[in-house]
């Protein structure tokens, strides 16, 4: 293929070609020939990935114009993942961690010159510090100890029951995220005075002239899709039922975002074959593209993965491979991102995390619970990242570079996971969990966990809406 790009007069960007690759040969053709079509005599052309986020795919197709020039990828990591599996990664994760949210602290002025906890002694009045927490503990008389370190040592601080606002703060710690803390040396102990998160500034609200529509764990193939309550979904899409109001949102409907579990996957569980009624997991994507492939193609589909899904477990997940779901690459207006990933629909960012980190967080963080998963997700958002617990339920690659960290402040944060719908505005982003549509599993029973079926989030021109097929 680069062969036949460079003999046309072709650059291709590294991204770009990892992504061509994925594409049909037919596809690959027609790109180059609308290209060539369009570009003058002897002039140079560098195919960038925003290149192939046009209809130049079609025939015909032109790359000025086309419905999705608007829609782009900021942040996928299917080409940037990469482990040696070697310990010295680790050692690399946690340092790419701890540095990218150290910086994201030295952006606030009481943090701009933090002090190495080496460098701690009872001659500073106020120390400022900030730290990965290794350790948290209660003593014999409830008080909280924490243990935090970074790149030149370690340091304890404790905080006292009595200190009724500290307490809380301590409370919704967990082990390996990032903080600040200030205070001052008292023997052996740092008494802090503030415990700080990385946070978030209120954003400023984006303007939306269309509607997006967010799902997730849709697990086609279980005897638990609600295959009906789908149809009814997509023939709504189409605009073919609902009342005149709901038909008019969805005129207006230009992208579908899927935050993962498309299908429910082959051994993700014990004896999860009793529970199926498609038991191949490339059958189950064909059934998914076959339902899918119905919306009409003026709707921009965004898929990324979940733990359900052919993608490796561990976070950050890989888009689907395509020798799995080729039928859904097949379709013209499919898009298949990372989890994480973030999108640009327009100019307004879009965070998509599956949400498998919820599980953690809800067994770790008194106060969450799958239930109000938006608490979950604003926690995550103060902490600047998606799974900071190492080690639990949820499985994390240490990579040479940590892609769960928040870098950029999204305008939605989009999950699924906990199958209950859920919804905040918080500091002027949408936070916004889609549900599902699979009934109640005998693993949710034991768990008492009610799961809420067919309610769709519309985003319908910067308004939530929530509709229901049921």
């Amino acid at each position: 293929m680069l062969l036949r790009l460079a003999e046309d007069g072709f650059l291709v960007q590294p991204e770009a070609y990892e992504r061509m690759k994925l594409l049909e040969e037919e596809t690959v053709l027609n790109i180059i020939e609308n290209l060539k079509s369009q570009r003058k005599d002897g002039e140079l052309l560098i195919i960038t990935p925003e290149v192939l986020d046009t209809d130049s795919s079609r025939p015909g197709g032109d790359l000025k114009a086309g419905k999705f020039n608007e829609f782009k990828v900021i942040m996928d990591t299917s080409t940037k993942s990469y482990t040696t599996g070697e310990i010295k990664d680790m050692g690399d994760y946690f340092n790419s961690r701890y540095n990218k949210l150290k910086e994201i602290f030295m952006g606030r002025g009481e943090f701009r010159d933090p002090m190495p906890i080496s460098n701690v002694s009872p001659h500073h009045d106020v120390i400022t510090i900030i730290g990965m927490v290794r350790e948290i503990r209660d003593t014999k008389n409830n008080h909280k100890i924490v243990e935090i370190e970074d790149e030149t040592g370690e340091i304890s601080f404790i905080v006292h029951k009595e200190n009724r606002r500290l307490f809380k703060e301590a409370n919704r710690l967990v082990k390996d995220e990032v903080i600040g803390v200030k205070g001052s040396l008292k023997g052996r102990f740092v008494i802090p005075s503030e415990i700080i998160h990385p946070g978030l500034p209120r954003i400023e609200e984006k303007p939306m002239d269309f509607s997006t529509v967010f799902i997730s764990d849709t697990h086609i193939g279980s005897s638990t899709f609600l295959e009906e309550s789908f149809k009814k979904f997509i023939k709504w899409l189409n605009c073919e039922i609902g009342t005149r109001e709901h038909v008019k949102i969805a005129e207006d409907v230009k992208y579908l975002i899927i935050a993962g579990d498309i299908v429910d996957g082959i051994g993700v569980y014990p004896n999860q074959e009793k529970e199926l009624i498609i038991k191949d997991v490339n059958e189950q994507y064909e059934e998914a593209a076959r339902l899918i492939g119905e919306i009409r193609d003026d709707i921009k589909i965004i898929i990324a993965p979940g733990n359900h899904d052919a993608s490796r477990i561990a976070e950050p997940q890989p888009a689907i491979p395509k020798e799995y779901a080729k039928p859904l690459y097949q379709l013209k207006n499919t898009e298949f991102v990372s989890n994480p990933s973030i999108v640009s629909l327009d100019g307004v960012k879009v965070l998509i995390y599956h949400g498998r980190s919820f599980d953690d967080m809800a067994m770790t963080v008194n106060h969450l619970s799958h239930e109000k998963s938006h608490l979950i997700m604003a926690e995550l958002l103060e902490k600047r990242h998606l799974a900071p617990i190492y080690g639990e339920r949820t499985p994390l690659a240490y990579e040479v570079e940590d892609h769960l960290v928040i870098d950029e402040i999204p305008h939605i944060f989009h999950a699924g996971h906990v199958h209950i719908n859920a919804y905040k505005k918080y500091k002027g982003i949408h936070l916004i969990n889609s549900g599902t549509f699979q009934s109640q599993t005998e693993f949710q029973k034991i768990y008492n966990i009610v799961p809420t079926c067919g309610q769709v989030p519309v985003l319908h021109k910067g308004d939530i809406k929530v509709l229901e097929f049921n």
